[in-house]
C-alpha cells in the first residue's frame, strides 16, 4: 500500500458486500454522515452512498463523493482493515469538502478506525515538581 493512488481494490463495489456491511458492520452517525464499518482482512476499502434526497443534483452529489474519497484516500494508511460504508444525509449538501473531511475523520475516530490525533506542539507537557517548603528558604 505504498502509492497515494486510490485504485478500485480499494473500493466496495459489489451489492452484497454493502448489503453485508449493512446488516453485519457497526454504525456511527452524526447529522451530516453515517459510517457503517465492518473489520476484515487486508487493505481498508471505501463504498460510499450518496441518494438524489441528499441532493437532486449530479454535480452536488459528485462535489461530495469526490471530497470524500480523497480523505478517505490521505488516511488510508492508517486506518484499521476493513470495509467502510459511509452514507451522506441531506446536511452534507451544505458543507464544504473540508468540513465533510473533518465529519469523515470524527466519525473514524469514533468509530475506533482512526487512532487519536496527536497533540499539538513538539515538545512533551511539562512536569511541575511538587514544592516542598524547606526547599524554596534562602
Amino acid at each position: 500500500m505504498t502509492s497515494p493512488r486510490f485504485p478500485r481494490t480499494a473500493r466496495v463495489r459489489a451489492r452484497s458486500d454493502f448489503d453485508r456491511i449493512f446488516q453485519h458492520g457497526r454504525r456511527v452517525a452524526l447529522p451530516v454522515l453515517a459510517l457503517h464499518w465492518q473489520s476484515g482482512e487486508g487493505e481498508p476499502r471505501l463504498g460510499l452512498a450518496v441518494s438524489r434526497k441528499v441532493d437532486p443534483h449530479a454535480v452536488g452529489r459528485n462535489r461530495i463523493k469526490r471530497a470524500l474519497r480523497e480523505t478517505f484516500r490521505h488516511l488510508r494508511k492508517d486506518l484499521a482493515a476493513g470495509d467502510y460504508v459511509i452514507v451522506a444525509r441531506p446536511e452534507a449538501a451544505r458543507r464544504s469538502g473540508a468540513e465533510l473531511g473533518e465529519a469523515l475523520q470524527g466519525l473514524l475516530r469514533r468509530a475506533g478506525a482512526l487512532p487519536a490525533s496527536a497533540p499539538a506542539g513538539t515538545m512533551p507537557a511539562a512536569r511541575i515538581p511538587p514544592s516542598t517548603p524547606d526547599a524554596c528558604s534562602g
